[in-house]
C-alpha cells in the first residue's frame, strides 16, 4: 500500500503497526516523535497504531547540540 513518509511515497506491506514499522527502519522510538495525518500519536499507542492506505506519517528526529 501507498504510504506518504516524511514527504515522500512509499510502498509498505500492509497492516503494519507503527512499532513495527519504526523497527523496520531501526529507528529507536524514544527518539522520535510521529505525526500520523497530522495527529500527534503517544508512544504507548505505537503497537495500537496501524498504518493504512494513504497515511502520511512525519517522523521527527531529536537532535542533541548546543
Amino acid at each position: 500500500m501507498k504510504v506518504q513518509i516524511n514527504g515522500q511515497i512509499q510502498l509498505i506491506e500492509e497492516s503494519i503497526s507503527l512499532e513495527q514499522f519504526l523497527g523496520d527502519l531501526k529507528v529507536c522510538k524514544e527518539a522520535v516523535v510521529c505525526e500520523l495525518n497530522r495527529s500527534i500519536i503517544q508512544k504507548d499507542q505505537y503497537s495500537k497504531t496501524y498504518l493504512s492506505e494513504n497515511d502520511s506519517l512525519e517522523i521527527v528526529h531529536f537532535v542533541g547540540g548546543g
